[in-house]
């Protein structure tokens, strides 16, 4: 059983030269490796339209149902229903109401399409603010609905 351990121990004392051999010749390649690097992304390109084509074949096969949360109509208060209207509407529905507005009255600030420069009418809504983010204009009429 001695002998068959020394050839074992030889064996891979003899690997470890013959690895260090291709490391050194891999050093030279990595330069001319760019070249290729710039034909793998286009291969990845490739691969992601199949993928793209397999998730669009799922989404008619699975109809999207309104989420009963969204589509509950909701009062909303007497500050809002002077911009929207006083009749129950869904949120999505209320939000609509409230861009249509702003659209009408060109109070989407010019310069930065992402604020909202408010008149008297959503100052109240905005509980004071004269400028606020669309984001931020979600949560401020949130708090006006019941």
């Amino acid at each position: 059983m001695a002998t068959a351990k020394k050839p074992a121990a030889t064996k891979p004392a003899a690997k470890k030269p013959a690895a260090k051999k291709p490391v050194a010749k891999k050093a030279a390649p990595a330069k001319k490796a760019a070249p290729a690097k710039k034909a793998a992304p286009a291969k990845k390109v490739a691969a992601k339209k199949p993928a793209a084509k397999k998730v669009a074949a799922k989404k008619p096969a699975a109809a999207r149902k309104p989420n009963a949360a969204f589509m509950k109509p909701v009062t909303p208060s007497a500050v809002l229903a002077a911009v929207i209207g006083a009749s129950p509407a869904p949120r999505t529905e209320v939000t609509k109401k409230v861009w249509d507005y702003i659209k009408k009255f060109k109070l989407q600030n010019e310069a930065n399409k992402r604020m909202i420069d408010a008149d008297e009418k959503l100052k109240a809504v905005f509980g004071g603010k004269k400028q606020v983010s669309m984001f931020e204009m979600t949560k401020l009429i949130s708090g006006h609905l019941k």
